[in-house]
């Protein structure tokens, strides 16, 4: 016999497996937020729909018959996937749900945005986060690229294929061994540190350039004993005591500690960082999500 042509619909579903669960109508009136008669039609709409008695009436009981207990497992089945997409689309919905692809360069990645990313993991938990640490033109290029949703990068920012959207900004601190003589100073000038050993990141960055000049301003000589490539190397050497480092404030503050202090080095070399995205790409739901996350973290 033919099944009619009408749709079965999720509701009449729901009534039949919570009579079943909870034994009668009534309660699964009370469990659904229906009244009795509500579900009683559900019941027999269903019913109309296999085409054969789900239940049999005994004394106002509903006692499910053999052809309803098959029907049952499949039902709950079925209700149990529907459960699930509903929470699929809602992670979606929220941006709990997918998969996020992040570059930027190391310093920034190790200390403040490995920290903003546990926070948002904590929120989001569905979603898995791949960061990747590159230089500053792969970087770039991988955003542009699309090989990755989104990315960190200094500012000033030239490339064609990318949106750069301003987060954070910072100055510039001096990264003093305990007990020098400069330590004790609430800032610290190229004239201070005049034929001091110094440890420096490496030539070619536009904040070392001003650091330049600033001691060719102040006619000091620069004593760079060390140079390297990351604030966490250049914060050792300065606790080791090799020299005084000269290093991006924002970065510096997670290698503080009793063995340094972090003194602002004027004048005021700045250090700003962008959210990045491809130009030709709209960023995901939680693309966008982070990039809102990434904003109030770093506001704060």
């Amino acid at each position: 016999m033919p099944l009619p042509s009408f749709t079965i619909n999720l509701r009449s579903l729901e009534c039949f497996r919570a009579i079943i669960d909870s034994g009668s109508a009534t309660a699964a009136a009370r469990e659904l937020n229906l009244t009795q008669p509500a579900v009683s039609r559900c019941l027999s709409t269903l019913e109309d729909w296999v085409g054969f008695e789900l239940f049999i009436r005994s004394k106002g009981r509903l006692i499910p018959t053999d052809e309803a207990m098959v029907f049952y497992n499949e039902v709950k089945i079925t209700l149990q996937s529907v459960d699930r997409i509903s929470r699929l689309a809602l992670n979606l919905h929220n941006a709990n749900f997918g998969e996020l692809r992040v570059v930027s360069p190391p310093s920034f990645a190790e200390g403040m945005l490995s920290s903003a990313i546990n926070e948002f993991i904590r929120k989001h938990s569905d979603v898995s986060i791949t960061l990747d640490s590159q230089s500053v033109q792969t970087a770039l290029d991988m955003v542009a690229l699309r090989a990755v949703d989104c990315g960190f990068a200094k500012l000033p920012i030239e490339h064609p294929g990318l949106i750069s959207r301003p987060m954070i900004a910072g100055g510039t601190v001096c990264a003093v061994p305990k007990g020098h003589k400069l330590a004790t100073l609430k800032q610290i000038s190229a004239h201070d540190l005049d034929d001091e050993p110094l440890v420096l990141l490496g030539k070619g960055r536009s904040s070392r350039e001003q650091i330049n000049s600033a001691f060719a301003s102040a006619k000091a000589r620069m004593r760079v004993r060390i140079e390297t490539h990351t604030v966490g190397a250049a914060c050792a050497f300065a606790k080791g005591g090799s020299g005084i480092a000269i290093v991006n404030e924002l970065f510096a503050r997670q290698f503080a500690d009793e063995s340094i202090a972090l003194v602002r080095f004027r004048p005021d070399v700045r250090h700003e960082y962008a959210f990045i995205t491809a130009k030709e790409a709209t960023m995901s739901r939680v693309t966008k999500e982070f990039y809102e996350h990434c904003l109030r973290y770093f506001k704060r």
